[in-house]
């Protein structure tokens, strides 16, 4: 189980920490929305063939309670945070939206103690501080700040936020490749709408479509869709939500070193004292420990007037142990 952990956090850490520079060239081939609905279509179709040919359609056939909760949950993951994101980098600069995207495990810690009535232990709740932290000494917010992108990129901090809690419990096929193809689907769609609704089907023009833009959708459909968000859904169901948070942290470095390496960005003092407060802030999410369960009480911590009780039930023949009424259900 470890590994595959440590595997699929890389997974998110690695592809969508280098979805910027991919997004930088995808957003010259195609508007936002639709762009976004091309990406999600063809790997939500590419993912729900994959399916079905290897069987897991058949063992985790959705009906309409999974088709529901997979739009419900587009809707927040792709459509509200994705969308908005992508339409707020215009008004925005790419700095202040990772630093107002950063405040994503704040909105889940609270939203999970909320409705799920977590409780985050202090070594958790000190490791958001500090990746907040190290996020906000990393892109170090300046100038004027635009109002509407602001409130849309906290709207879509808390949309990914929600749909995180909400893809916790949610009628989801079992199957992270049957549950991402739903979402990429139903997402796709809305955003298509969205795309023609907001007028961009006019700002299409395929004549000039490069090949780099081609091939940076096509990474986002592979590795920043199909490979991310499918490991993104297995963490969902197997990783707590301090240990899924620290994507949210490590993505901002990630495309720091790769706008160094590919595009020749400066990397000064102030970034390797950033990497090293969010790699610390890692560190404390991924090996705090959960509270521990109660032990189950054994005999010699019971008051003796109920060791002499459970004695004089255990001595009877057809009368079940004291462990075994525990189990008994209600």
């Amino acid at each position: 189980m470890r590994v595959k952990l440590v595997a699929a956090l890389g997974t998110v850490y690695l592809v969508w920490g280098s979805t910027y520079l991919a997004m930088r060239e995808a957003d010259r081939a195609l508007p936002p929305f639709l762009m976004l609905s091309v990406r999600f279509l063809l790997a939500g179709g590419a993912l729900y063939a994959w399916s079905a040919w290897r069987g897991d359609l058949a063992a985790d056939r959705p009906g309409r309670r999974e088709w529901t909760a997979a739009a419900v949950a587009a809707s927040l993951l792709l459509v509200a945070d994705t969308g908005g994101v992508a339409y707020a980098v215009q008004r925005v600069p790419t700095g202040q939206a990772a630093l107002l995207i950063a405040s994503v495990p704040l909105f889940t810690a609270v939203l999970d103690r909320v409705f799920l009535g977590t409780r985050l232990p202090l070594g958790a709740i000190a490791g958001i501080a500090a990746g907040l932290l190290g996020v906000g000494l990393l892109i170090g917010p300046g100038g004027k700040v635009d109002l509407l992108g602001t409130v849309v990129l906290l709207g879509a901090a808390f949309a990914w936020a929600s749909g995180t809690v909400y893809a916790r419990g949610a009628a989801l096929p079992r199957r992270p490749l049957v549950s991402a193809s739903l979402q990429m689907l139903c997402g796709g769609v809305m955003l298509a709408v969205l795309g023609s609704a907001t007028g961009e089907l006019s700002r299409v023009r395929l004549g000039a479509i490069s090949p780099a833009g081609v091939g940076a959708i096509g990474y986002l459909v592979v590795f920043g869709s199909i490979a991310a968000f499918t490991a993104f859904g297995w963490l969902l169901r197997h990783a707590s939500i301090p240990v899924l948070s620290t994507y949210s942290y490590v993505n901002p470095a990630v495309a720091v070193v790769l706008g160094w390496l590919v595009l020749g960005e400066p990397i000064g003092g102030k970034e390797i004292a950033a990497g090293l407060v969010i790699l610390a802030s890692v560190g404390m999410l991924l090996f705090v420990r959960e509270p521990a369960a109660p032990a189950e009480p054994t005999a010699e911590s019971l008051p003796p007037y109920i060791r002499e009780q459970e004695a004089q039930v255990v001595d009877l023949p057809s009368a079940p142990r004291l462990a075994d009424l525990r189990r008994i259900p209600a």
